[in-house]
């Protein structure tokens, strides 16, 4: 009997591994995961449990979520090594897991930590996997920041950067400045970074019916939104707010802090000792349609990340998403926000709750720049931000692995 039916090649499988955030909570990762997907690829995720997400198993939209515990995020050498520990050991014992029931040719791992490379490398050298090494922070810079020393762990954490980029096939950068360290610093080939940034889906986040209860007995709205650890400098704004209502005797300003992070309880005290707990509203995380009508009822954000070694190379989503939905914001000094930013920003006078009390008051007192920095932002936005193009350069690095 003649078969007219031609045998399919399987599809070829993808597994993600993140360690810092859960999926789908982690947008970049999972609008990452559906890129592939939707490209025809059998996706499957390794990821901690939180935000709202503990299932052991999930799918969704096709892709299988494998999720596991973890300690408390580390403080100090042995928080670290606990943290980190019990991270590869689960990412190890679940990668086996994929791998017997939905198979994978690509191990993705999205940093930080820069140890992942481990579980990697059992694919890799046992198995023939191929590896993709995902930067999203750089951490001796970070190790710098926290700590305000470099030392030995700084030294391992260079090699071990630098392991992870010699053990991968190819690395994705979330700028030009990360793409430049993977090359000089990892010893990456030029040809195999792949610059992917972190816009938002613009289909998905835009603007929509604010949520006007939010203000309450204020004329102004300011927010932040993102994670609240040490380095996010989130209580730099805590601290601008209680100048502008101690000092300016401003009560008629708002400030709205979305999201979570070690750092949240720390913050929601600070805001009491600094007598600003009514002015100050922690919302938690929000996402979909209670996130965006937040930040609709804002006048302005705010990215309160102090400029140092880190902050100065990072691309920050809070900038796109501001940008995305018009929002003016002011910021510190960054050299790559600036950026990326232009003129939907204003840049603080110092690096001081001070200066950045100021141009908080500022911004709010001129709604004539308010309103030309939200359509430079929203312009902008639709011209770049195009996350097509970006998802284009993704399966552009995939293709350039497999194929090798």
């Amino acid at each position: 009997m003649k078969q007219n039916a031609q045998s399919q090649k399987p599809a070829q499988g993808v597994l993600l591994i993140v360690e810092n955030l859960p999926v789908p909570f982690d947008r970049r990762v999972w609008q990452e995961a559906n890129a592939l997907r939707q490209a025809g690829y059998m996706v499957s995720v390794i990821c901690p449990k939180g935000k709202g997400y503990n299932d052991t198993y999930e799918q969704i939209d096709g892709i299988h979520i494998y999720r596991h515990a973890l300690p408390v995020e580390g403080a100090g050498a042995l928080g670290y090594l606990a943290e980190y520990g019990a991270a590869l050991f689960w990412e190890l014992l679940l990668s086996f897991k994929v791998l017997r029931r939905h198979g994978f040719d690509v191990i993705h791992a999205c940093n930080p930590p820069d140890l992942i490379f481990l579980v990697a490398a059992v694919h890799k050298f046992l198995l023939g996997k191929k590896f993709i090494f995902d930067q999203h922070d750089i951490n001796p810079e970070l190790y710098e920041v926290k700590f305000g020393k470099r030392g030995l762990f700084h030294k391992l954490l260079l090699i071990f950067e630098k392991l992870t980029f010699r053990l991968a096939d190819a690395s994705i950068a979330t700028n030009e400045t990360f793409k430049q360290i993977a090359i000089s610093r990892g010893g990456m080939e030029a040809d195999k970074v792949w610059v992917v940034k972190s816009y938002p889906d613009l289909s998905r986040f835009k603007s929509m019916e604010p949520d006007m209860s939010l203000k309450r007995r204020f004329r102004f709205l300011a927010g932040y939104v993102g994670i609240m650890a040490q380095q996010d400098g989130v209580d730099l704004l805590v601290k601008a707010m209680a100048h502008i209502v101690r000092t300016h005797k401003r009560d008629d300003i708002g400030c709205i802090i979305i999201g979570d992070g070690p750092e949240l309880e720390n913050l929601k005290e600070l805001a009491v000792r600094e007598r600003v707990g009514e002015q100050v509203i922690f919302t938690g995380y929000l996402r979909g349609e209670p996130l965006l009508q937040t930040l609709c009822a804002l006048d302005i954000g705010v990215i309160p990340d102090p400029p140092n070694a880190c902050n100065d190379k990072l691309s920050m989503n809070k900038v796109f998403e501001y940008m995305a939905l018009g929002l003016p914001f002011v910021q510190f000094d960054l050299r790559q926000a600036r950026s990326e930013a232009g003129e939907a920003s204003v840049i603080a006078a110092g690096d001081t709750p001070e200066a950045l009390a100021q141009a908080m008051i500022d911004l709010l007192g001129d709604a004539e720049k308010r309103a030309r920095m939200s359509r430079f932002g929203k312009a902008h936005a639709v011209k770049e931000f195009q996350w097509e193009h970006e998802k284009q350069s993704l399966l552009a690095a995939y293709e350039s692995v497999l194929k090798a």
